[in-house]
Formats: structure tokens, sequence, C-alpha cells
């Protein structure tokens, strides 16, 4: 009977266990020595990249667009499809004016409450309104909440997405609209050379961040950062070899 009680009880761990670290929520130490995860480009001593997510909005993405050329700078988009899919010529502007899509998910779904086919259902779909619009897709995600399991991590990197996340010191918190001079100054008075800032421009009211951008980006300018796509701040040109997850 001992015996049995013992076998029962290494079964029920094979069963378990395996599912359990594949829907564990990873940790930055689990990601960046993977080689495909990336918070900042700390050799980059004064480039930058803006970055924005939830768009497009058919009011403030444009706004941003705006300032942006105005300023003669780019930024990334992490745009969800079916927003893409709603507004279509905006995200056209995006792309048109020398700025880059990355890929949100078709519904802004967090991977860990999905299956593997819902996943890649979710990446399938969005990175087809982004293909659409841009010369060879979608190469960088950002995932919702920053939020990524073993299992989807796995997907991502087996599709040839490199994940990205932001800097540790470079998210003001737009989303709770704290005022455009906190958000600005909380950039201004933390920036490192090679930041990833974490904006939006989808999602709710992003007057503040579009005021925020307009004294961010020319005092950054005058401090002599130049801000860049992250798929130049991460050398996109050179070849990755990525380190499997165990």
């Amino acid at each position: 009977m001992r015996g049995l009680h013992v076998l029962l009880c290494i079964l029920l761990l094979c069963t378990f266990v395996p599912n359990k670290i594949e829907a564990r929520t990873l940790k930055r130490i689990d990601l960046e020595k993977t080689g495909r995860a990336f918070w900042d480009m700390r050799q980059e001593r004064k480039k930058i990249a803006l970055t924005f997510d939830d768009g497009p909005h058919p009011v403030y993405t444009n706004q941003v667009l705006d300032v942006l050329k105005e300023h003669q700078v780019n930024a990334s988009f992490f745009a969800i499809g079916s927003r893409i899919h709603t507004y279509p010529e905006i995200a056209k502007r995006i792309v048109g004016e020398g700025n880059e899509l990355g890929n949100h998910t078709m519904n802004h779904t967090y991977f860990d409450l999905l299956s593997s086919k819902e996943i890649k259902q979710e990446l399938k779909e969005s990175a087809a309104h982004i293909a659409s619009l841009q010369p060879g897709g979608p190469l960088l995600f950002r995932p919702p909440g920053g939020r990524l399991t073993m299992k989807s991590f796995r997907i991502l990197s087996k599709q040839g997405y490199d994940v990205v996340m932001w800097s540790f010191t470079q998210d003001p918190k737009d989303w709770s609209r704290p005022g455009a001079h906190k958000i600005a100054s909380r950039i201004i008075d933390h920036i490192q050379g090679g930041d990833i800032i974490l904006l939006h421009d989808g999602g709710g009211n992003r007057k503040q961040t579009v005021e925020a951008l307009k004294q961010v980006i020319p005092e950054l300018k005058d401090r002599g950062y130049e801000f860049v796509k992250v798929s130049e701040l991460l050398h996109h040109d050179n070849a990755y070899v990525p380190v499997q997850l165990q």
C-alpha cells in the first residue's frame, strides 16, 4: 500500500509540475539570459527609445505623431491588432513617417490566461494587420502588463520575436494621468543612455502624455540624446544567438 502511495505521488508530480513551470510568470532574471528580451541597452550612452502602447487612437496617436514629426524623431508603437483594424489610416501614418509597429496582441490579452492555441492566434491576427502596413511584419513584441510565461515565451521565440519591456526608471505611469509635468520630470530626471521609455498613445485620455512629450524631446535633445526606434537601439541588423530557457 505504501509503495502504491509513493507511485501515485510521483505520477501526480510528473503530471502537474511541468504545467506549473509552463504557467509561471517569468522574471527578468529568467528572460535576460535568453538574449531575446530587453529592458535597456546600456552600452548605448546617448541613444534612447520612446515607445507607445495600446494604440492606435483616433485623437492621441495623431497628436503624438505631430510632436514626433515637429522634432524630427521616430519612435516604436506597440499597437493592438484590433485597433489597427479599426484605424488603419493612423497605423499607416505611423509607418509612413518612419516609425515602427510592434505586436501588442490582437486584443490586449494577458498571455498567462491563454492556451497555446489562443496565444498563437492572438499573435497571428495582430501580425497580419502589421504586415499589411510594415515590410517584414512585426519583429518586436511587448506583452500586456509585462507578463510572460514559459509557454508564451517559447512560442514568441519560435516565431522570431524579440521581447521588449521598458527601463526600470522609465515608467512614468502616464496612464494614471499624474500631470504632464510629472510625466516629463520622471523621464528627464532619471534618463540614462540606452533607456526604453514606456508611454501610451491609447487606452484612454492621453492629453497629458502629448503635453509631456513637448517637454521631454527638446530637453533631452539639448542634453545630447538621440531618439531612435527600438529596433535601432537593439541593433536589429545583427544576428542574435538566443539561449533557450530550460
